[in-house]
């Protein structure tokens, strides 16, 4: 049992998740839930995508938040929406008061057709359902969800306001890239080598494009929730990014 896997239970089993959906009553529309974190489905043409759907606790319909794709890691997809919401994504990001999503992916990287289709559509479910503010959309991820974070983010560019890639790897060249990102990443990272973040970082600060790198030392990969506090300082920048 890796560290991950073993965090993970622990989490859990300690945390209430609501499930309040199933892929038989899977519809084309997202229910709005209160808040908490709750597991649900969205029928997708042929296909059903699951979701952990994170809802700040003073949401209300008369006042747009925050949105956050959050893209899990690598392996088999069941349940690691939820490790990663539960572990990482929730606990760094939850003084933004956003609404925060996060998918199970249909099957491998979220650079296929499939995942791409599916977070699009998720995007348009939560836009509909919830009083989000399309200024303050972001998209992040650890890990594969990491790689997938620059994917989406250069996919769907005109809906997002930063990327924040966690542990993950860079596309080959930033050609055109413009969005402002704030990546995290370990020194010790024995999965995912820093060393293309760091490059691609200073290339997108030379172009003057805002962007931030948070170097953490001593932890590796696979201790998702160790990344917590370094994912927590993007919380002040995006404000900034922001203008609030």
């Amino acid at each position: 049992m890796t560290p991950r896997t073993l965090l993970i239970g622990l989490l859990l089993s300690s945390v209430v998740v609501v499930s309040l959906g199933s892929p038989q009553t899977a519809s084309t529309q997202m229910p709005v839930r209160g808040p908490g974190v709750h597991i649900d489905y969205l029928r997708m043409g042929e296909l059903v995508v699951k979701y952990v759907i994170s809802v700040p606790k003073d949401y209300s319909p008369s006042k747009p938040v925050p949105f956050v794709l959050a893209l899990h890691y690598g392996g088999s997809p069941n349940g690691a929406a939820q490790g990663l919401m539960l572990a990482l994504v929730q606990p760094a990001l939850v003084d933004l008061g956003a609404v925060i999503v996060a998918p199970e992916s249909l099957g491998g990287g979220w650079e296929t057709s499939n995942n791409q289709r599916a977070v699009k559509t998720l995007i348009d479910a939560v836009q509909a359902s919830y009083r989000i503010d399309p200024k303050k959309m972001v998209v992040t991820g650890f890990s594969m969800g990491g790689t997938g974070t620059w994917s989406v983010a250069g996919r769907y560019p005109s809906l997002f306001s930063a990327a924040i890639p966690v542990a993950g790897m860079p596309p080959a060249s930033m050609g055109e890239w413009r969005m402002p990102v704030f990546a995290v990443h370990s020194r010790n990272d024995e999965v995912m080598p820093i060393g293309p973040t760091e490059t691609r970082i200073k290339e997108l600060q030379k172009a003057g494009v805002r962007s931030e790198l948070v170097v953490l030392m001593g932890i590796s990969h696979q201790e998702t929730s160790r990344f917590v506090d370094g994912l927590k300082r993007v919380v002040p920048w995006l404000k900034q990014t922001w203008g609030n």
